[in-house]
C-alpha cells in the first residue's frame, strides 16, 4: 500500500491509527472530507501522507504562525520540502516562496487565511498545481464556534481556481451545529464527516474544590508524579505561580505570549527534555505540543468553553498511560465569567472610542489607512488614554471581527541581519560551528552585504545544527565585534486597517458580530459552569455528549465515577451491612443516624438502605426506619 510505505519511510510508524487511513483514502479519492479527531489524534498525518502520494502542492491554512513554523520545520527535518508565508517576511522572500511553489519546488505551503486578501498572492496561487486544500482548526470558520476567525470565510472563494481539488477540513473541537456549518462554509460538494471517538479511556477528568488554589495545586502535584502543565488566564499569574511552585521545591517555569522567541524555545525545550517538571502557562502554550508523557494537566482558572477545556486537557496522556485533567474551583467561577463576558463585549460607544483613538495613535487620517499596517504598542496606548488592557482587547477583537482592522497580537517580527565586512574578513573571525551558520545564511539570503534581511532562526537552526539560542549568541558576538549588524526579533502586536478610516459614529457592530456572538459565548460559558458544578454524571460522558457523541458506559475513573464506586458496596459488604441493620431494626424502628455502623463504611449506608427498601425488607418514614415482616 503506497500510503503505508510513505508513513513508514518518512515517519517510521508501522501503521495508521484511529481514522487516519479513512481520512487519507477519502481525500485521495477526491472527496471533500471533514475529519473530527481529538487532540493528539494525529491530524497532520492525514494531509501530509496523501499529499506525498499525489502530484502537486498541498495548501495548508492554519491560524497560528508558531504552529506553521513548527510543522514546516518538522517536515524539513524529514527531508520533505515545505514552506510558509507570514506577515513578518519581506516582499522578496514572499515572492521567492510563491515562485518556488509555482515551479513545484515545495510540497506543502502553509499560510494563514488572512493571506487571501492579497491580490498578488491570489494571482500566484492561481498558477500553482494544487492537489488539495487543507483547513486546519476548521472550527474557526463557524460564526458561532468558540474561536471564529472572519478570514476563514474567504477560504471557500479559492475553490473557483481549483474546481476539481478536494478540501480536507480538520478539527478537534466541533459540536454538531459547527460540523454542519464547516461543510456549508467550505462549499462541500456532499456531506462527508469521518469521526474518531473523542473518548480518552486513560484520562481521568476531575473537578476539585480548592479554597486555597496554591495548596490545591501542590496536593495534586504531590499525588500525581510526572510531567505537568498548569494553565492560568494571565501572564502575571503564570509567572507568580511558577515562582511559588519553585519556592515549594518543584522545578517549574512559565510561558506566555509576551516572551520573546528565544525565551519561549528555551523554556519549552527544558520542559520537553524533562529538566523542568511543570510548565505554568496561558493558553498561548498548546498548539503543536506533542510531548507524549504529560501525566497531569491542571487548570488553575476555568476556561470559557468546553471546547477550550477539552483541547487543553487533552494534552495529557498522549502515550496512552493513565493521566489526569484536574480543574480546580473556588466557587467564584460564575462571577469571574460574568466579568470576562463584559470585557469581551464592551458597549458600542466604548468600541467607537477605541477605534477613534487607535486611528489617532497610529496617525491614520479620516479617509486614509486602507491596507496600512502599523506596530501597536499596547502598553503605551493604555497609559496615554487610560484604558485597561483586558477590555481594550475585547474592543479590538470586535473591530477585527467587524472588518475594520486586523489585529495580530501574537506575531513575532523576524530578526534582521546585515554583514558589515567583507566575506574574507568575516570568516577569519569565525569558529567552526559559526562557519556552518554563516554559510547557511549566505546560501539562503541574498543582498545581505548591502542591506538588512529578515532571517528565520528556526530554519537556520536545522540547516546549521545549532540551537536557536546558540544562533542568537553567535550573532550577538559578531555584532559586538562590529562584523555584522544584528537586530533580534521582537514581539509586538500589529494592526492592519482593512478599510479606510471612518468617523467614530459610522463604526457599527452587526448583530452577528456582537449580539449573537455574545449570546453564544454566554451559552458556552454556562455549559462550562454546569460541567464544573455537576456531581451526578460521569464527566467523560458529559464531555462526549457536548460534542454529539454518546458514551456506551461511564468512564469509571473521573471523580464522579470514583465517588460512586466508593459509595457502592461490594456484594459481601452489602450483605454484611444488611444483616447488621436488620438485626438492629428487629428491636424496633430507628432513625438512620441512630444505627450503629461500627466496623462499616458510613458512605455505603445510603446505597444499602435504598436497596433494602427496593427489595421490601425495610420501610421508611422520613429518617425513621423499620423492618418489614418477611413474606
Amino acid at each position: 500500500m503506497e500510503y503505508l510505505s510513505i508513513l513508514r519511510k518518512y515517519w517510521g510508524y508501522d501503521d495508521f491509527r484511529g481514522i487516519q487511513l479513512q481520512v487519507i483514502e477519502s481525500i485521495g479519492a477526491g472527496r471533500d472530507t471533514l475529519g473530527l479527531m481529538p487532540t493528539g489524534g494525529g491530524k497532520s498525518i492525514t494531509f501530509q501522507v496523501p499529499a506525498l502520494a499525489m502530484k502537486g502542492i498541498c495548501i495548508v491554512f492554519t491560524p497560528l504562525i508558531s504552529l506553521m513554523k513548527d510543522q514546516v520545520e518538522a517536515l524539513r527535518r524529514r527531508g520533505i520540502k515545505a514552506a510558509y508565508i507570514n506577515s513578518s517576511m519581506q516582499h522578496e522572500q514572499v515572492l521567492t516562496v510563491l515562485d518556488n511553489c509555482i515551479f513545484e519546488a515545495c510540497k506543502f505551503l502553509y499560510i494563514s487565511p488572512e493571506r487571501l486578501s492579497n491580490e498578488l498572492f491570489l494571482n500566484k496561487l492561481s498558477r500553482m498545481n494544487v492537489c488539495f486544500i487543507t483547513v486546519d482548526e476548521a472550527h474557526c470558520i463557524c460564526q458561532w464556534g468558540y474561536d471564529f476567525r472572519p478570514s476563514y470565510l474567504d477560504i471557500a472563494n479559492i475553490r473557483k481556481f481549483f474546481p476539481q481539488c478536494p478540501v480536507l477540513a480538520l478539527t478537534a473541537t466541533a459540536t454538531p451545529a459547527v460540523v454542519d456549518d464547516i461543510q456549508q462554509q467550505l462549499g462541500f460538494r456532499e456531506k462527508n464527516v469521518l469521526r474518531m471517538s473523542f473518548a480518552r479511556r486513560n484520562l481521568a477528568y476531575i473537578v476539585q474544590p480548592a479554597d486555597e488554589m496554591l495548596g490545591g495545586i501542590i496536593r495534586a502535584l504531590q499525588n500525581i508524579p510526572g510531567s505537568c502543565i498548569v494553565y492560568t488566564r494571565s501572564r502575571r499569574k503564570s509567572q507568580e505561580l511558577a515562582a511559588q511552585l519553585t519556592e515549594s521545591g518543584f522545578t517549574a517555569t512559565f510561558y506566555h505570549a509576551g516572551l520573546n522567541v528565544v525565551q519561549k524555545n528555551e523554556r519549552q525545550e527544558r520542559w520537553y527534555r524533562g529538566e523542568v517538571r511543570i510548565m505554568v502557562a496561558t493558553n498561548a502554550f498548546g498548539m503543536g505540543i506533542d510531548k507524549p508523557d504529560v501525566r497531569l494537566v491542571l487548570h488553575a482558572d476555568m476556561p470559557d468553553s468546553i471546547e477550550a477545556y477539552f483541547q487543553e486537557a487533552g494534552r495529557a496522556g498522549r502515550d496512552g498511560k493513565q493521566s489526569y485533567a484536574i480543574l480546580l474551583t473556588d466557587g467564584k467561577e460564575r462571577q469571574r465569567a460574568s466579568q470576562r463576558i463584559a470585557q469581551q463585549f464592551p458597549a458600542l460607544d466604548y468600541v467607537q472610542g477605541v477605534y477613534e483613538l487607535l486611528c489617532c495613535f497610529l496617525n491614520i487620517a479620516i479617509g486614509d489607512g486602507l491596507r496600512v499596517t502599523r506596530e501597536f504598542n499596547v502598553e503605551q496606548f493604555c497609559r496615554t488614554y487610560g484604558y485597561y488592557p483586558t477590555m481594550l482587547a475585547g474592543a479590538l477583537d470586535l473591530l477585527d471581527k467587524a472588518g475594520y482592522i486586523e489585529y495580530c497580537s501574537e506575531d513575532d517580527a523576524s530578526s534582521r541581519l546585515r554583514i558589515d565586512v567583507s566575506r574574507n574578513e568575516l570568516f577569519r573571525a569565525l569558529f567552526p560551528a559559526e562557519e556552518r551558520l554563516i554559510l547557511s545564511v549566505l546560501r539562503n539570503y541574498g543582498g545581505i552585504f548591502v542591506d538588512y534581511v529578515y532571517i528565520d532562526e528556526s530554519f537556520l537552526s536545522s540547516e546549521a545544527g545549532l540551537s536557536v539560542e546558540d544562533i542568537y549568541q553567535v550573532l550577538l558576538r559578531l555584532s559586538q565585534l562590529r562584523l555584522v549588524s544584528f537586530i533580534p526579533r521582537k514581539h509586538i502586536p500589529l494592526v492592519t486597517f482593512r478599510r479606510r478610516r471612518v468617523d467614530r459614529e459610522e463604526v457599527s457592530l452587526p448583530p452577528r458580530i456582537y449580539g449573537e456572538r455574545r449570546k453564544r459565548q454566554e451559552e458556552r460559558v454556562e455549559a462550562m459552569l454546569q460541567y464544573a458544578a455537576a456531581d451526578d454524571c460521569c464527566r467523560s460522558r458529559m464531555l462526549l455528549h457536548y460534542f454529539g457523541e454518546e458514551a456506551e458506559q461511564d468512564c469509571g475513573i473521573c471523580d464522579v465515577c470514583r465517588r460512586r464506586q466508593e459509595q457502592t458496596p461490594s456484594v459481601g459488604a452489602y450483605d454484611a451491612m444488611r444483616r447488621h441493620i436488620l438485626a438492629q431494626l428487629q428491636q424496633g424502628p430507628l432513625l438512620a443516624y441512630e444505627l450503629d455502623l461500627a466496623g462499616f463504611r458510613a458512605e455505603h449506608l445510603e446505597a444499602v438502605i435504598d436497596r433494602m427498601r427496593a427489595e421490601g425488607e425495610i420501610a421508611s418514614d422520613g429518617m425513621l426506619l423499620r423492618a418489614l415482616p418477611r413474606p
